[in-house]
């Protein structure tokens, strides 16, 4: 399989990929507030890009994993592109795994905001994600100073049983496709990190009414 081949998109349910109602995404919010994380609704993709920028100061240093959200919204292109910041990914791209890769781990590990999404968030306010290599979950957790976390309402569900079937039954698939005909290889749910509340104000969920990412 060379990374040329066009992968067919996987049957999944489409259901998933739906913007949430007013009612669930106003009970999420609430719930994710009363656990400590500090949330802002906006109404779509712009909106959340212009959020976001304004909440991270120019020249501060940033990580950030990969995130088809933060893609489409065009807040990767901002942070790595402006010369506005100091962006973490564009550097440890530029390194030698081989022979630098405890130098990409410290750079990744602790920024002092970390961008990312989630892959589900419950109605009753806990953010689950999950990774193939978990390289963005350490700092999420704990390493980074700030998190800022861009969730479309499509990703709303009741309850942890069903972010874990949308995780497996949509996210992974597709996924899964998108590795084959980038990469030429499978992605693999590995680690998943769950984060019921926050003691600190570190980390600030950006709620987009609107379908953003996947």
């Amino acid at each position: 399989m060379t990374n040329a081949q066009t992968i067919e998109r996987p049957m999944v349910d489409e259901r998933y990929g739906l913007p949430a109602a007013p009612e669930a995404i106003a009970r999420t919010a609430a719930a994710l507030e009363s656990h400590g994380f500090i949330v802002q609704v906006v109404d779509d993709a712009a909106a959340a890009r212009d959020l976001v920028l304004s909440l991270v100061p120019e020249g501060a240093e940033v990580g950030q994993g990969a995130s088809q959200t933060l893609a489409e919204i065009g807040v990767t292109e901002a942070i790595e592109t402006s010369g506005r910041y100091d962006a973490v990914r564009p550097k440890t791209r530029a390194m030698d795994r081989a022979t630098q890769g405890r130098e990409i781990r410290k750079l990744g590990s602790a920024p002092d905001f970390q961008l990312n999404s989630v892959h589900a968030v419950t109605e009753d306010g806990r953010l689950v994600i999950a990774s193939a290599t978990g390289s963005q979950l350490g700092p999420i957790a704990s390493g980074a100073g700030q998190v800022i976390l861009v969730v479309g309402s499509q990703k709303i569900v009741p309850d942890l049983d069903a972010a874990f079937r949308r995780i497996e039954e949509y996210e992974v698939p597709l996924e899964d496709a998108l590795m084959q005909e980038t990469f030429g290889r499978h992605t693999a749910l590995n680690k998943m990190l769950i984060l019921n509340g926050e003691w600190f104000k570190r980390v600030t969920v950006v709620l987009v009414r609107a379908a953003v990412g996947r």
